[in-house]
C-alpha cells in the first residue's frame, strides 16, 4: 500500500511508502554545507525608508547574492547584490544593496507573473525545520515587487498578497539601489484569511531558515536571471519556493 505525503503532512505529491513518508515529515534534511548567518540584535529598529543610515546596520555583516540559479552569464554592471540582517523582538530586518542597470515592472497586477518582473525574493522558515512549503506555510517565499507588495502562494494554491507581513521601501542613488524590509515572522500554523494570526516573538539564539534572491528582468517577457544567496544543485535551481531544505541557517545573536 502506498500513500502520498500529502495524506500524512500535506507536503509532497509523489507516492511513497508509509515509512518513507513518515520519515520525510519527521526529519527533513537541509542540504549539506548550508552556511550560517549570525544577525546582531538592534537596540533600535531601523527606519524603513530605503536610506539605511542607522548605525545598527553597521553591526551586521554583508552576504553576497552571487549564485546564478537561472539565466545566462551576466556582467557586474547588469547585476550585483548583497544583503545583511538585524532583528528586534518584534521583527526581522533585511537590508539589500544591489546594482541593476534596468528596473522593470511590466506586469502591473501584483498577482500576475510577479516572478518575471524585477523583484527581491526573501525565503523564510520560522523554525529552520526545512521541508516542503509549496502549498502550506511551513515556510514563506515572499516576492517583493518594485511597488513594495509581497506575494506568495497560499494553501489554496493561488497567489496571495502578504504585504501586511512586510514593510518595504527602496531608493535608487546612481547605479545603486538600497532596499530595506521589516518582516513579521509567522510560524507554520499561519492560516490564510484569519484575523487570529500573531507574529512570533524573536529571541537571542533562535534559528530560522533564510535565503535571499533577486529576479532580474532587463526588458523581456520573462526574467532573464535569478540570482541567490546560496548554492543550489542544478536540478533544484527553481525550487526555493517549494523546498525549505535549500535554505541557509539564520541565527539571532545578542
Amino acid at each position: 500500500m502506498t500513500l502520498t505525503n500529502k495524506n500524512l503532512c500535506g507536503w509532497l505529491a509523489l507516492p511513497v511508502s508509509i515509512v518513507a513518508a513518515t520519515a520525510a515529515c519527521a526529519s527533513p534534511s537541509h542540504l549539506k554545507d548550508r552556511d550560517v548567518y549570525r544577525a546582531p540584535h538592534a537596540e533600535e529598529a531601523p527606519v524603513i525608508d530605503g536610506v539605511a543610515s542607522e548605525t545598527t546596520w553597521s553591526r551586521a555583516n554583508w552576504r553576497n547574492l552571487n549564485h546564478r540559479w537561472l539565466g545566462p552569464e551576466y556582467a557586474p554592471e547588469d547585476f550585483t547584490g548583497r544583503y545583511k540582517v538585524v532583528w528586534t523582538r518584534e521583527k526581522l530586518f533585511i537590508l539589500t544593496e544591489f546594482t541593476d542597470d534596468v528596473l522593470i515592472d511590466r506586469y502591473r497586477d501584483p498577482l500576475d507573473r510577479y516572478w518575471d518582473d524585477d523583484s527581491l525574493e526573501i525565503f523564510l522558515d520560522e523554525n529552520f525545520s526545512g521541508g516542503i512549503h509549496q502549498y502550506n506555510h511551513n515556510a514563506f517565499a515572499y516576492h517583493l515587487s518594485l511597488d513594495n507588495q509581497a506575494i506568495d502562494v497560499g494553501t489554496d494554491k493561488k497567489p496571495h498578497n502578504y504585504s501586511h507581513h512586510i514593510e518595504s521601501r527602496w531608493k535608487q542613488s546612481g547605479d545603486k539601489v538600497i532596499w530595506e524590509t521589516a518582516i513579521d515572522v509567522f510560524a507554520d500554523n499561519y492560516v490564510d484569511g484569519s484575523n487570529s494570526n500573531v507574529p512570533v516573538a524573536l529571541t537571542a539564539g533562535k534559528q530560522l531558515g533564510l535565503m535571499v534572491a533577486y529576479c532580474d528582468n532587463d526588458g523581456s517577457e520573462i526574467r532573464e536571471n535569478f540570482v541567490g544567496s546560496h548554492s543550489i544543485p542544478k536540478e533544484s535551481t527553481d525550487r526555493g519556493w517549494i523546498d525549505a531544505d535549500l535554505f541557509g541557517k539564520l541565527v539571532l545573536d545578542e
